[in-house]
C-alpha cells in the first residue's frame, strides 16, 4: 500500500511530530514498506490456528506464593528515615505540602 505525502503529514499531525520533508519521504517508504508487510500476513489462512495468548509453551518458574511469618514491626521501622507511632512518617503530599 503506498502512501502518499499527505497520509504520512496527517500521521505526523496525530502524533504531533514535525517532520522536515526529507523525513517525510523516508517515513512515506517506511510505512508503506510495514503495511505491504501486514497486507501479505492478513493474506494467509489462520482458519484452523487456534487462538494463543503467547507461544510460549513452558509455564511459569515462579515458586508458588506460600504465606509466611511477618516480620516484627519494629524490624520493618528500623532502616525508616522517620517513624512514629510504630508507622512511617512521610512528608505531606497533598494541599501543598502544609
Amino acid at each position: 500500500m503506498l502512501l502518499s505525502k499527505e497520509d504520512v503529514e496527517h500521521i505526523a499531525l496525530l502524533a504531533r511530530l514535525h517532520l522536515s520533508e526529507e523525513e517525510k519521504e523516508r517515513y512515506r517508504e517506511q510505512l508503506s514498506n510495514i503495511l505491504d508487510h501486514v497486507g501479505k500476513l492478513q493474506e494467509l489462512n489462520t482458519a484452523d490456528v487456534p487462538a494463543m495468548a503467547s507461544i510460549a509453551v513452558e509455564r511459569s518458574r515462579l515458586r508458588p506464593d506460600v504465606p509466611a511469618a511477618a516480620m516484627p514491626r519494629a524490624d520493618l521501622l528500623a532502616n525508616a528515615p522517620d517513624a512514629a507511632d510504630e508507622q512511617f512518617r512521610v512528608p505531606p503530599v497533598l494541599d501543598g505540602g502544609a
